[in-house]
């Protein structure tokens, strides 16, 4: 059987058996819940624990290590197929909008800067409370944020994921990455509005998606409600470049590139970085000793600061003072700020070679760096996990190996799609924007390559 039949025939059937996916997301939803609130009604373990021996440490490896860096690959590879199939969090807010109050979703919650706001606020309050290091903030991150999932959706819509389309924290992400997977739903347009078909049941498309118009997998759920539909939606596969590398200027969108520039890369670098840099420590060495001398601002290094506003657990010898929240606040603002900055000049230069109307050309090149980012999103969040399996006595040879392929691998992901883009332009010109760009995915691949040094 070919295929593309085999991958429609799926849809249809994930289409059939809804209550069997519903139970699977319920079990999946007890696991969720079992992982982050155990651990934190347990007391912490010792310093000197291993990884497997508590709750805690196991909770810990499974969410950072496995749970996060698997539902990135799987965007790349199976679209967002993890939000409409397996998510919690769009499975708890779905199942609240089914039992609330059915109110029409305001223009405020619809404003598009909601994903990176989202993104940064969680990166950068995630580095101050630790939480991938202890279960408590785990918990009040992730599970706020599944609380406010399941309070949007007892406010707003019926049966709807408006959490899921406006504000959750990761959407965005997962709309860019899914540009590039193979796995998408295919709305035939001339087939749907020719379709004969005397009855038509009518679709609930959760993530609120006009699916008649649906052209990319940006925002697809990919759950399989809609398969068949009018004989004009199906499961299908695709390259894995096309959609972007098919993207045309007027189609990109300025908050996605942000989000992609400096969110995904600027904001995510300094985040994973700051806890290894010399030049973190450096000036909050040089700032902590100018107080001292001055005797001027003494409560900065006061340390006896609730876990929920910075890191606070003296049992362990980990505790963050006011100096070190504002540090790495400043790190991660300046590092996120200047890189994307950076990548947004190159790529301005670079769209210049390509053609006179360069502006919105370089939103639309932007693009190119997803794959880099999303690598990029694997590699900080596995590093983690690998270092505490090292530290249990656990040899991994072929971590640096396998880290600097995947490195690698986006580099060379982004460039071809980037040639890919530039189509058109003619080869002289491909070319000069090619070495144009090239300062940009340098700093990219210099500052991971330091973050995998430290």
């Amino acid at each position: 059987m070919p295929a593309d039949a085999t991958l429609s025939r799926l849809g249809l059937w994930l289409r059939a058996h809804r209550r069997f996916i519903q139970a699977g997301q319920w079990g999946i939803v007890l696991v969720y819940a079992v992982l982050l609130i155990v651990p934190a009604m347990l007391p912490l373990p010792a310093a000197e624990s291993q990884l497997f021996s508590s709750m805690a440490g196991i909770a810990q490896f499974v969410f950072w290590g496995v749970w996060w860096p698997g539902v990135i690959v799987s965007v790349l590879l199976l679209g967002r197929s993890w939000c409409g199939l397996f998510c919690p969090e769009g499975m708890l807010t779905e199942w609240a909008s089914g039992h609330g109050r059915g109110r029409r979703i305001p223009a405020w919650l619809k404003w598009p800067g909601w994903p990176l706001v989202g993104f940064v606020a969680t990166t950068v309050y995630g580095q101050l409370i630790s939480v991938y290091q202890y279960p408590q903030p785990a918990l009040l991150i992730l599970g706020g944020s599944t609380l406010a999932a399941m309070l949007v959706g007892y406010l707003y819509g019926r049966n709807k994921r408006v959490w899921c389309r406006y504000l959750c924290p990761v959407s965005g992400v997962f709309g860019l990455l899914a540009r590039l997977a193979p796995l998408h739903y295919a709305v035939d347009r001339q087939a749907w509005e020719s379709s004969t078909t005397r009855k038509t049941i009518p679709i609930n498309c959760a993530p609120l998606i006009d699916i008649r118009r649906m052209e990319g997998a940006s925002l697809c759920h990919q759950c399989g409600r809609c398969a068949g539909q009018r004989d004009a939606v199906q499961l299908a596969c695709r390259p894995f470049n096309r959609e972007i590398s098919r993207l045309r200027p007027d189609q990109a969108q300025p908050w996605e590139v942000l989000l992609l520039l400096y969110g995904m890369i600027g904001v995510a670098i300094g985040a994973f970085q700051w806890s290894a840099s010399s030049t973190f420590v450096t000036a909050k060495q040089a700032v902590a000793g100018w107080l001292i001398e001055h005797e001027a601002g003494l409560f900065l290094l006061d340390d006896d600061v609730p876990w929920w506003l910075l890191t606070h657990y003296p049992s362990l010898n980990d505790s963050f003072c006011w100096l070190d929240g504002a540090m790495i606040v400043g790190y991660i603002a300046l590092v996120g700020s200047l890189l994307g900055s950076w990548l947004w000049f190159w790529l301005g230069v670079s769209a210049r070679a390509l053609q006179p109307e360069w502006r919105s050309r370089r939103l639309q090149l932007a693009y190119c760096l997803t794959p880099l980012a999303g690598t990029g999103l694997i590699l900080g969040l596995s590093a983690t996990s690998l270092s505490l399996l090292r530290g249990m006595g656990l040899m991994l040879p072929w971590k640096g190996v396998a880290q600097l392929a995947l490195l690698g691998l986006g580099l060379l992901w982004s460039m071809r799609l980037f040639w890919l883009q530039a189509a058109g332009a003619g080869q002289v010109r491909r070319g000069q924007a090619m070495l144009l760009v090239m300062p940009a995915w340098a700093a990219i691949v210099l500052c991971w390559w330091q973050f995998l040094q430290s």
